[in-house]
């Protein structure tokens, strides 16, 4: 499709809309499963983490009031409180009062505890059975944050993994998604290359022979038949250059010259006259100034034939054509058809057509932007249906 990349199309550019709205979706319900799945899996494993740290708790819980009741009954002196890294434990009294505690800066009074998951209370029946005459034991877990960052660790890296799941089934079915369209962009490379080739040879001979015949001097009937096929070969010409100037834009190199802008435009004028003429429009030219600008020649043909173009082709038969020059701008405005307020946005959209009245492949007003944007220049628009539509250059 070389064609296509000659011509700049792609198809994030020429599908971005439905591109658009196809990633926000995706993206927003992959980010909604991702949440939810981090959610359900991060609650679960806590919950899980909960439920073992109550075992281990109440187990300690209970190994620690076995050893409370043999340190209480040792004559020896021999055994010693027990002690355990993981787990922090303290006694009261039956007052509440804190009688031991292996926490660095332990809650004296027991009424004034503020209990949390991490810890387990025990009454102690028969406190003179315990050592220190022990009522009340807490014993509190310590928070083993090696869990929070494995879990973290691992959400990332069961993240990651879906994350990149999702992308790549996000890719085929993109791929699925765009396949028509790249079907229809094959079509209309293979179209494009077959119609420039075959259109040059054929609209040179025929404009060459209406060229001759108009020398030769004919009756009012046969005059008009050549006019008729001096249009029509010169809007296959047109198509011809458009075609072309798409295909070959990347390897043209501009050759800007100064020009002298409303000698061009009556040039470009007398070119359209014929067409013109057909449709009985009145062309009126306001020249307020002399005009020069530098740039490349061919370009500013281009620029104005498809505004002449468009003019002629969507005015209205016994119509208007008004050209505007001044040193800061140039306007053309016709009496034609209009255009509707809902499609100026995408005037100069590729292949972008609003009627089925004319033909065309919607290719010139993009050359026009793209040639303007070159330079520099800006390009407005105003219309109101069926009344006018009137198209000004900046400079």
């Amino acid at each position: 499709m070389s064609v296509l990349k000659n011509l700049d199309i792609n198809l994030s550019t020429s599908s971005k809309k439905t591109l658009q709205n196809f990633l926000v979706l995706y993206s927003f319900f992959t980010l909604i499963i991702t949440t939810l799945g981090i959610y359900l899996y991060y609650s679960s494993q806590k919950e899980l983490y909960n439920q073992e740290q109550l075992v281990a708790l109440n187990d300690y819980a209970n190994e620690l009031t076995l050893k409370l009741k043999d340190l209480k009954n040792d004559t020896t002196n021999q055994l010693i409180y027990p002690w355990d890294t993981k787990f922090k434990t303290s006694l009261y009294d039956k007052d509440y009062k804190l009688l031991y505690s292996t926490k660095q800066n332990p809650t004296i009074d027991l009424s004034n505890l503020q209990m949390t998951q991490n810890m387990i209370a025990r009454y102690l029946k028969n406190s003179d059975e315990y050592y220190l005459e022990a009522q009340y034991i807490i014993v509190e877990i310590v928070e083993d944050k090696s869990f929070e960052i494995s879990l973290i660790a691992t959400i990332v890296l069961y993240g990651t993994v879906f994350l990149v799941f999702m992308l790549t089934v996000g890719y085929f079915i993109l791929s699925l998604l765009l396949k028509p369209m790249k079907d229809t962009l094959f079509l209309l490379d293979r179209f494009i290359k077959d119609t420039t080739h075959e259109l040059n040879t054929p609209v040179s001979t025929i404009l060459t022979n209406v060229e001759f015949l108009q020398n030769i001097e004919q009756d009012k009937s046969s005059q008009k038949v050549i006019d008729r096929i001096e249009i029509g070969a010169k809007t296959l010409s047109n198509i011809y250059d458009d075609l072309t100037f798409l295909i070959l834009k990347h390897k043209l190199i501009s050759q800007d010259i100064k020009i002298n802008l409303c000698e061009l435009l009556d040039e470009r004028i007398e070119y359209f006259k014929a067409q013109a003429n057909i449709k009985q429009i009145k062309v009126t030219k306001f020249y307020q100034d002399e005009v020069t600008l530098y740039i490349d020649r061919k370009k500013l043909i281009k620029v104005i034939d498809n505004l002449l173009s468009n003019a002629i082709k969507y005015n209205k038969v016994q119509g208007t054509i008004e050209i505007t020059l001044d040193k800061n701008s140039l306007s053309i405005k016709d009496s034609g058809i209009g255009i509707a307020k809902k499609n100026l946005h995408n005037l100069f959209t590729r292949y972008a057509r609003f009627t089925d009245t004319t033909g065309g492949f919607g290719i010139g007003l993009h050359i026009v932007k793209s040639i303007l944007d070159e330079y520099g220049f800006e390009i407005n628009v105003n219309s109101l249906e069926d009344e006018y539509t009137t198209f000004t250059i900046k400079f």
